[in-house]
């Protein structure tokens, strides 16, 4: 009874902020409405970018900005021990041994799970399109997309469950193994650098359905009577694909890489369920959250996330620039 209560008292207190939210909005819209003459535009930019402006702040530049200023201090982030350390946390994050393996196992996951994802979904956006009951192929290859990371990994947390071989075993994939002659299969999770190959096959497979999306439509956006010249002039099948297609949705090919790149380096959900970081299978967004929450580490904790985010931002830029040029041309 008192956990329903408490629920309700939550829900309610939800509302209440949204609906005085709608609420305010309402109202300067109601005024803006009322306006008129030299003030009437100024006024209804401000009051349609305003929110947007003040969310984004409270939401991304002020935290990002303290973020930034805390990288810049020791251990704690407030109190009477409060120390200026300059550059000592990110001098610490590119020596020390542990810290700079999971930087480079980062750079690992960075390279294989986009590479790996758009390849397989650039393969499925081909062979599906000319199978006989396609929807439902399409279907069952993007529904993993649709799954939450911390589901997925519960998922294939069984999967790569391990017993002694002479106990049933409950892990599929230790089974199939064992079926195909291999008697002593390893303990999956705890084996390195395995591990991390097999963590990186859950991101795979949830990023390869909206690779196929994305990248079927672009192939199908190509314009049939570029195709019919090119099967003209003699090209045919990878040699089609190649020389016309793939160069006409190279785009959209650097977008979908891009965009499964940025949800790589922020890889959290997946190494956290599984292993923790652990057996080293660690990576920056969870050494982040180690440095901050267990180790209660605020300066090393802020230096790691100020480093992910100068990786993210170089990466969105490209992505930006791409866009802006082919809609130029």
């Amino acid at each position: 009874m008192h956990l329903l209560t408490t629920s309700l008292d939550k829900l309610l207190s939800v509302i209440e902020a949204v609906g005085g939210f709608v609420a305010i909005l309402a109202f300067l819209f109601w005024v803006a409405g009322k306006v008129r003459g030299r003030f009437e535009k100024p006024l209804a930019n401000v009051l349609l970018l305003g929110p947007a402006v003040i969310l984004l702040l409270i939401g991304l530049v002020i935290p990002a900005i303290r973020t930034i200023f805390l990288s810049f201090r020791g251990q704690y982030a407030i109190g009477p021990n409060v120390k200026y350390v300059g550059f000592a946390n990110y001098k610490w994050a590119f020596t020390d041994p542990h810290t700079l393996h999971t930087l480079l196992r980062t750079a690992e996951w960075l390279v294989i799970v986009p590479v790996v994802s758009t390849v397989m979904g650039m393969i499925f956006s081909i062979l599906v399109d000319r199978m006989r009951f396609q929807v439902i192929a399409k279907s069952l290859i993007f529904m993993p997309t649709a799954i939450s990371f911390v589901g997925a990994s519960l998922i294939w947390k069984y999967v790569y469950q391990y017993r002694s071989p002479g106990l049933p075993q409950i892990g599929l994939l230790s089974e199939v193994v064992m079926k195909l002659g291999w008697s002593h299969p390893p303990n999956w999770l705890l084996s390195s650098p395995l591990n991390t190959f097999l963590l990186m096959v859950i991101l795979v497979w949830i990023e390869t359905g909206f690779a196929m999306v994305i990248l079927g439509a672009a192939i199908r956006s190509v314009p049939d009577d570029v195709i019919e010249a090119a099967r003209v002039d003699g090209a045919k099948g990878w040699r089609l694909f190649r020389s016309v297609q793939l160069p006409m949705i190279s785009t959209t090919v650097t977008v979908v890489l891009i965009t499964i790149m940025t949800a790589t380096l922020k890889i959290f959900d997946i190494v956290y369920t599984i292993t923790g970081g652990d057996f080293k299978t660690d990576t920056l967004s969870n050494e982040m959250y180690t440095q901050i929450f267990e180790s209660f580490n605020t300066g090393r904790g802020s230096a790691l996330a100020v480093i992910l985010f100068m990786a993210v931002v170089p990466l969105v830029t490209v992505s930006i620039f791409r866009l802006r040029r082919e809609r130029y041309a």
